[in-house]
């Protein structure tokens, strides 16, 4: 192998690390678009925190401020830890347990509790439930698959 090829090889993402990446992506992406009137509708109604904020994500969900810096925060996690395998998984199974919290939060909270911080409707704890599920189920079943399939070294042919 050259080295030209062994330094590519090297820069490789793996399958689990990519995921993370496309996921920290899409989470800047959806921070952002949350903070743009017109895609994100009652926009004038945005507050801080708290269940006052009817402003909705292309009209469906529900955010406020703290909410759209937290995907911004998720994006940001996601570009810095998929630059490896072990970060990459990490962020993949700790954010998917953060996301179940979310969940459980979402649907045990009374919405109009002075104590309900964050804004959710039905919709948003549906896609936080799918994203716990999915990040969980890639972060702790993909990079096992990854390792497993990975040509060992002694194997070879240089």
């Amino acid at each position: 192998m050259s080295g030209d090829n062994r330094s590519a090889a090297a820069g490789a993402r793996s399958a689990t690390q990519w995921v993370a990446l496309v996921l920290g992506i899409v989470f800047l992406v959806v921070g952002v678009l949350g903070f743009i009137p017109g895609i994100t509708t009652d926009y004038d109604t945005m507050t801080w925190a708290g269940h006052h904020s009817d402003a909705k994500l292309l009209g469906i969900f529900e955010v406020s401020v703290l909410h759209n810096v937290v995907h911004l925060a998720f994006g940001v996690a996601g570009l810095l830890m998929a630059r490896s395998l072990s970060l990459a998984r990490t962020y993949l199974i700790g954010g998917g347990v953060v996301y179940f919290a979310v969940w459980i939060y979402g649907v045990s909270i009374n919405r109009d509790d002075a104590g309900n911080f964050l804004p959710v409707n039905d919709a948003d704890n549906w896609l936080h439930l799918g994203l716990a599920v999915v990040m969980i189920l890639v972060g702790g079943f993909l990079p096992p698959l990854e390792t497993r399939n990975a040509e060992p070294a002694s194997h070879r042919v240089d």
